[in-house]
């Protein structure tokens, strides 16, 4: 797509310290160069994806199995202790392109818990009405 930085980086027309390139075609994986850690990675799709819910469904086995090898490579190649494996879906979403983060992590990196505020839910009936609604939502889905 025209404008999209994620596609010149899988086209080639836009630089980027590039780790690995599924030989399915599955996705891209590169350097994010604002990282949250050294190592921090981005993993796209081949094609313009906007959100997760665009993949095809053909594509979700090969290309979350990208980003599950490269959360291993990731780990074993920086002698991190784990990794941090995220997405955002449209919301704080800074190019709208699918894209994973696999951040390296250490005990004591000092990242703790999610970026955002935790809430609690009024009572267990209005837990119960969200889980209801995202299950009526899901229905219409399958």
């Amino acid at each position: 797509m025209a404008g999209c930085v994620f596609c010149g980086i899988v086209a080639g027309s836009v630089p980027a310290s590039v780790v690995a390139s599924d030989p399915g075609g599955a996705g891209l994986a590169f350097l994010d160069t604002r990282p949250v850690f050294k190592g921090h990675v981005l993993v796209v799709p081949p094609g313009h994806v906007e959100v997760l819910g665009d993949l095809p469904a053909e594509s979700l086995a090969p290309f979350f199995g990208f980003v599950r090898r490269l959360s291993v490579a990731v780990e074993k190649g920086l002698g991190a202790g784990g990794t941090f494996v995220a997405l955002n879906n449209r919301v704080s979403q800074s190019v709208p392109h699918l894209h994973v983060h696999v951040v390296p992590r250490t005990k004591g990196d000092g990242l703790r818990g999610f970026f955002w505020p935790r809430t609690k839910y009024a009572s267990d009936d209005e837990a119960s009405e969200y889980a209801a609604r995202i299950a009526a939502a899901l229905s219409v889905e399958l």
